[in-house]
């Protein structure tokens, strides 16, 4: 199993360094989010922040996030196109466990969402300067926390279908929504009634306002505590992969899957 893993694990890795095209849209789009949406609209709405940076900081885990978001979306589509190359019933009838493939995926698109937003740690310095080791470290550990619930969803999702238009239909739908109501965008304190009820109950809110309190060493008003956040990213964490897990192993589905 452990042979299955690594070798699904270095295929993500390997394929998606190959393709610098989702090299660009994972970590250009975001980047560029950041940059103009922090300066331009950051400088026409308060959104109620006491950071001293300004909204460009306050922005910042949120771009964070999105990286984060994007790679696990642009990787864990690969089961989508895997299943219509043939190589997913490849490994569906191979002698491992169905486990191996969730684990081998999940962790891929985690790898490669940390290391991207590892690069985009580097741009700190030009906003509120550079983060002590230790910081890095809790935000690096976040990151991967994070990662691993993302693409779980992911994987979950594109389990599910069978075109990548589908899944890019799922995208627009709910995962941009889900992180433009994590707070990246705007505090929850701010919010109206029923806004901040869905941010309550959305998981990425948990893993924004995580990664801010690891950054700034303080929760913003409105914002639920670092140790509640790590609580419920946790559990969305066994979640995902719990379902992913049981979707995988599902007698029926996957076995009728046609070549």
């Amino acid at each position: 199993m452990l042979l299955a893993i690594y070798s699904l694990w270095t295929r993500e890795v390997v394929r998606f360094l190959r393709q610098r095209s989702r090299i660009v849209g994972a970590l250009g789009s975001p980047v560029l989010f950041w940059l103009l949406i922090g300066s331009g609209f950051g400088r026409s709405v308060r959104a109620g922040h006491t950071l001293s940076g300004g909204y460009l900081e306050y922005f910042y885990p949120g771009t964070l996030a999105l990286i984060v978001l994007f790679t696990a979306i642009f990787s864990t589509i690969s089961v989508i196109e895997d299943r219509q190359e043939g190589f997913l019933q490849g490994v569906l009838v191979a002698p491992v466990p169905r486990l191996a493939i969730v684990a081998g995926k999940v962790l891929g698109a985690t790898t490669l969402a940390v290391l991207q937003a590892g690069l985009f740690l580097l741009l700190a310095p030009l906003t509120f300067g550079a983060l002590a080791p230790g910081t890095v470290l809790t935000v690096l550990g976040i990151l991967i926390v994070l990662g691993l619930g993302l693409s779980g969803l992911g994987f979950l999702i594109a389990w599910q279908l069978d075109s990548t238009q589908g899944f890019h239909a799922i995208m627009n739908v709910l995962l941009v929504p889900m992180w433009m109501l994590s707070g990246a965008l705007f505090p929850p304190g701010g919010a109206a009634g029923w806004v901040r009820a869905v941010m309550w109950v959305n998981p990425l809110t948990y893993g924004v306002s995580a990664l801010r309190t690891g950054i700034y060493g303080a929760t913003l008003e409105g914002e639920p505590p670092l140790e509640l956040s790590i609580v419920v990213l946790a559990a969305f964490v066994l979640l995902t992969l719990a379902l992913s897990a049981r979707a995988v192993t599902r007698e029926g589905r996957g076995k009728r899957r046609p070549s």
